[in-house]
């Protein structure tokens, strides 16, 4: 495998940067000045943060905290390695996170792990961006859970009634939850947990559902794929018929034509 890199700022509330690399770098001592939730692929990374010794390897998430120096090399010489990124405002955890990830930077939790994958996932897509801040504040939680001070429970559903109400209102906008939290006067993971909690699903699982309830209705109206997609807020028509698939097991063109 040549090496390679690929890097890139979505926008994304908290992601500064993601990128994908696969190559044997070893990287000198260095810090950065904010969060990093890393996956490694293939191969494994050796790794020194403060004074200790990890390994990075696939079906774990490492996490590495802003301000403190870490550096990186193949744990294997001469093998590449495989890796993908997701930088993050220092902001994006609490400060006193960052003594307490110097001694776990390794979560192998299953749920973790999977999350951080969909962040990935969803940002292949286009359109997908509320799906990605979704799971970014998924994996926040989950990292919170793993050091031992995240809220296992979150019962909120007056606030789940005024975010329904206000994703009913803009499900067709393009928005984030970060906004919506501001608004509220919320911090986004608090929302996202509380509704998802109350409704069975992620904020952005209710807006989807709108948008293809919206664009079905359309669609036997007499719309054609492309018109419907952009009246019910999808990306573009692909991003419709992706949808569709996915919850109504057909595509746009199909489901008229029966």
């Amino acid at each position: 495998m040549p090496d390679s890199l690929r890097a890139w700022h979505p926008p994304v509330p908290s992601v500064r940067e993601v990128y994908r690399a696969a190559f044997d770098h070893a990287y000198p001592p260095h810090a950065h000045d904010g969060w990093a939730v890393m996956l490694v692929d293939d191969g494994a990374v050796s790794y020194d943060l403060g004074r200790a010794s990890h390994i990075a390897a696939p079906g774990a998430v490492t996490i590495l905290p802003p301000g403190i120096s870490h550096d990186g090399r193949s744990a294997v010489d001469g093998t590449i390695y495989r890796k993908r990124v997701v930088s993050l405002d220092s902001e994006w955890l609490p400060e006193r996170m960052a003594g307490l990830s110097v001694s776990r930077p390794t979560v192998r939790s299953v749920a973790a792990v999977s999350a951080a994958k969909r962040i990935h996932s969803a940002l292949a897509e286009p359109g997908d961006l509320l799906a990605a801040e979704h799971w970014t504040l998924a994996v926040r939680q989950l990292i919170l859970l793993h050091l031992g001070t995240g809220e296992r429970r979150v019962e909120d559903a007056p606030l789940s009634r005024r975010v329904r109400s206000l994703l009913d209102e803009r499900f067709t906008e393009s928005f984030t939850i970060a906004e919506v939290a501001t608004e509220l006067g919320v911090h986004p993971s608090h929302l996202a947990r509380s509704f998802s909690q109350t409704y069975g699903l992620a904020p952005h699982q209710y807006v989807l559902s709108r948008r293809v309830d919206l664009a079905r209705r359309r669609l036997l109206e007499g719309a054609a794929p492309a018109s419907a997609a952009a009246e019910a807020g999808f990306f573009d028509q692909a991003h419709l018929t992706r949808h569709f698939r996915r919850i109504l097991g057909t595509t746009p063109r199909a489901f008229v034509s029966q």
